[in-house]
């Protein structure tokens, strides 16, 4: 008895052509393609992102609560020269409430600003924390 090994033939179309070039070359084409508007597209959000230009950045680097009523904190803001705005500043008890909100105006002549401000609180002032810095319209 003999042993035919003959490989069974595929039906001609029915499961694409083997080796087919031109389809590979398209597809690296868009893969391409697709690749570089991808890494486009990356490093337009990320310029973007690292280039724009916030008018108004504050900090509140100390403060010390003086009373029950009283929080004294250093406002430290930098901005662009001419702009004018508000940087609003809250503090917290203890126990976590809220007793005491304000926005402190911000000049705008010259491109920073620091002072020494007080904050009316209804008790005693744990924290003093920046809530943000916005820019007048």
């Amino acid at each position: 008895m003999t042993a035919d090994t003959t490989t069974p033939q595929l039906p001609e179309g029915r499961y694409g052509r083997r080796g087919d070039r031109e389809s590979d070359r398209r597809l690296k084409v868009v893969g391409a393609v697709c690749g570089v508007l991808g890494l486009g597209l990356i490093a337009w959000l990320g310029g973007s992102y690292l280039l724009r230009e916030t008018k108004i950045n504050g900090s509140v680097p100390t403060f010390q609560a003086v009373s029950d009523a009283e929080l004294q904190l250093h406002l430290a803001v930098s901005k662009s020269d001419g702009t004018a705005g508000s940087c609003t500043v809250r503090s917290q008890g203890q126990d976590g409430s809220v007793v005491g909100v304000a926005d402190f105006p911000v000049p705008a002549a010259g491109s920073s600003y620091d002072a020494v401000v007080s904050l009316r609180t209804t008790a005693r002032g744990t924290t003093a924390e920046l809530l943000g810095c916005t820019p007048a319209k």
